[in-house]
């Protein structure tokens, strides 16, 4: 059975994943239930783990797309 993509762009893929899982892990935290708490608008949840979550998303269209030079 011949596989779709080689064995790098699967490699890649991976690693793209868990970035994105990483940069949504960084966006979790405690809820502003009843009362208000500030760590809501943090930099971690609102700056850093966008920011990763979009480089990986970027980069699993790079893992795809790519063609290893033969």
């Amino acid at each position: 059975m011949k596989q779709t993509l080689p064995k790098l762009n699967l490699i890649l893929i991976a690693v793209s994943f868990a970035i994105i899982v990483l940069g949504f892990c960084l966006m979790v935290g405690e809820p502003s239930g009843e009362v208000y708490n500030p760590d809501i608008f943090s930099f971690r949840r609102i700056t850093l783990g966008p920011m990763i979550s979009l480089f990986g998303f970027v980069s699993m269209i790079f893992a795809i797309l790519f063609r290893a030079k033969k």
